[in-house]
């Protein structure tokens, strides 16, 4: 079994967590690389604040290294991962004394031409401010369900909440995202 930059199946997964249980620290960096730009893109959402991000990575994985042998497998070990970082970027948040810096996501190159080159970097601008406007729980939700791909039951054990939480959560951010960009495409006309 050979593991690269590539995310390993959950199978793989749970073999590296079983190499980690015993010490395997060549299994840690797998499983780290594994998940480094996943989470890295989870916590960007989350806290918007690039030089804080590895550092939650970090405090995320060295909690994966120590505690592997408590995952019990009632949840997916992504889901697990997943929580513990969020748990790590809210303690990282509560623990900041400056305002959280926006960052502007970079494009693709799939915008070739300068027009929607330029429509494309609007919408991803107000797409990105109208997300950081919601509470951090319902941003959470968000991130989840479309930028990682979770059902709502990932995401309530991932946040340690209730699923109708989760839907209620998403519910409100998608009203809110709504009238937000509904009025950001009024000022793109």
């Amino acid at each position: 079994m050979r593991i690269g930059v590539a995310v390993p199946d959950e199978l793989d997964e749970m073999a590296l967590l079983g190499r980690i249980r015993n010490g395997d620290r060549l299994a840690f960096q797998a499983l780290y690389r594994a998940y480094f730009s996943r989470l890295a893109r989870f916590l960007d959402r989350l806290t918007r604040n690039v030089p804080l991000i590895e550092e939650i990575i970090n405090d995320t994985m060295l909690v994966v290294w120590q505690k592997a042998d408590t995952f019990d497998g009632s949840c997916k070990l992504s889901t697990w991962v997943f929580g513990i970082a969020y748990r790590q970027g809210l303690k990282a948040l509560r623990g900041l004394d400056e305002p959280l810096e926006q960052q502007e996501d970079q494009l693709g190159a799939a915008a070739a031409q300068p027009e929607h080159a330029l429509a494309a970097r609007q919408l991803q601008r107000g797409v990105s401010r109208a997300l950081d406007t919601l509470p951090v729980e319902q941003r959470v939700v968000v991130s989840l369900t479309y930028y990682h791909g979770m059902a709502y039951q990932e995401i309530a054990e991932t946040m340690g909440c209730p699923v109708n939480t989760v839907k209620t959560r998403m519910f409100h951010a998608r009203q809110k995202l709504k009238d937000m960009l509904s009025d950001h495409r009024e000022e793109m006309r």
